[in-house]
């Protein structure tokens, strides 16, 4: 069993920054991709950023320039450096992480969500 936990999340003013943490622990034997995603009220969940084992990212149009996502292998955890906040990144945002077991299978894990309110 593979278990996520995010912390970061808070209120913020427009403008200001924050950062989001999510650490994988359990059965894992490596990590493919890991990625953070998002949901407003009365909206489907989207993709905000996501990071492969080598490094490669993609980001959504919304947060290019602003959002920066990074992942520390060793200690499979992924960050969301977010910077230039906007009233509309305020939502509940959830890490998705892909693990291989120790049987080179894939299974996604979501994180537990941390809200994210961008208000004056």
């Amino acid at each position: 069993q593979v278990q996520l936990v995010e912390s970061g999340g808070g209120l913020v003013q427009p403008g200001g920054s924050l950062r989001l943490s999510c650490a994988a622990s359990g059965s894992i034997f490596s990590i493919n991709t890991m990625g953070w995603y998002r949901q407003a009220p009365g909206k489907q969940r989207e993709l905000v950023a996501r990071i492969t084992h080598g490094g490669s990212t993609n980001y959504a149009d919304s947060v290019k320039g602003r959002f920066t996502i990074s992942r520390d292998n060793a200690k499979n955890t992924v960050y969301l450096q977010m910077n230039s906040l906007k009233p509309e990144d305020t939502a509940v945002y959830y890490c998705n992480i892909e693990v291989i077991s120790a049987l080179l299978q894939p299974t996604p894990y979501w994180g537990q969500g941390t809200q994210v309110t961008v208000s004056s």
